[in-house]
């Protein structure tokens, strides 16, 4: 394996963490601000880009990693964990928000996997994370949050989270599956991805779900989580209280909505 091959072990049900064994001089990478606690003997670095291609990519090579993360919206740098100890010793990341974290082998998956750019958490030292641009114009116009994706590559372990529940559904050849553009998570790279407009009028202006979808056809896997986290925070910010003072009484009740009516402050 051209991977560090690390072990692991999931807790938790809907807020998941992901805590994973390193040997000695074994690293994993995770993105910045996804770790949740480590064991003594682990050192801490930080990195331009993902740090697949080791100590001599050169600094050319560094830039061009980085800069291809700076295009999915995610940091310049990423941090890795290395055990340095003389034992194994352990490293745990957590999921941002609440769901599933899965754990994808590439080695069985053809060696990559193209993801959402918020879907990635952590992986063996040796996967590549780079930009998947769709062939299609339609896609790269329309796309929203399936717009630009994430691709990891090698034959190692990496892991991806998702929001609410998730869902796994294998595809068979040319057999067609459509989509809302945030619940897709991640697909092998067989599967055919393109964008399609919602067809009719009414339904595109009143159908409350979006102009766009994700069209995918086999075959190969693709994976659906059922509350993207765009989704949970527009609701969230729906609910919030306009108010600037900020005031809490009565918020979702007859009488804090007679409260509003009457002018109250």
């Amino acid at each position: 394996m051209n991977n560090h091959e690390i072990d692991f072990k999931l807790h938790g049900d809907d807020l998941q963490f992901v805590e994973v064994e390193l040997d000695p001089n074994e690293t994993v990478i995770a993105e910045a601000g996804a770790l949740m606690m480590m064991e003594d003997g682990i050192v801490m670095e930080t990195i331009f880009g993902d740090g697949s291609k080791g100590g001599g990519s050169g600094i050319m090579g560094k830039l061009m990693s980085a800069g291809k993360r700076v295009i999915t919206g995610e940091s310049l740098f990423m941090t890795t964990f290395t055990n340095q100890g003389t034992g194994k010793r352990h490293v745990s990341f957590a999921s941002p928000y609440p769901g599933k974290i899965i754990p994808m082998d590439l080695s069985t998956l053809g060696g990559k996997i193209i993801c959402q750019k918020d879907a990635f958490l952590a992986a063996a030292k040796g996967v590549s994370i780079g930009v998947e641009f769709q062939r299609k114009l339609g896609t790269g116009f329309f796309g929203g949050e399936g717009f630009i994706m994430q691709k990891l590559e090698g034959d190692g372990m990496a892991f991806v989270h998702a929001g609410g529940t998730l869902y796994r559904k294998n595809l068979q050849k040319g057999e067609v599956l459509r989509v809302d553009t945030g619940c897709l998570v991640a697909m092998t790279a067989d599967v055919d991805y393109n964008i399609e407009m919602v067809s009719g009028v009414k339904t595109a202006l009143f159908g409350g779900e979006g102009l766009f979808f994700a069209t995918l056809r086999g075959p190969g896997s693709v994976w659906i989580q059922s509350l993207p986290f765009s989704r949970l925070a527009s609701r969230v910010f729906a609910a919030a209280p306009q108010n600037p003072a900020g005031r809490s009484q009565g918020e979702g009740s007859v009488a804090g909505g007679l409260f509003d009516l009457l002018g109250g402050k």
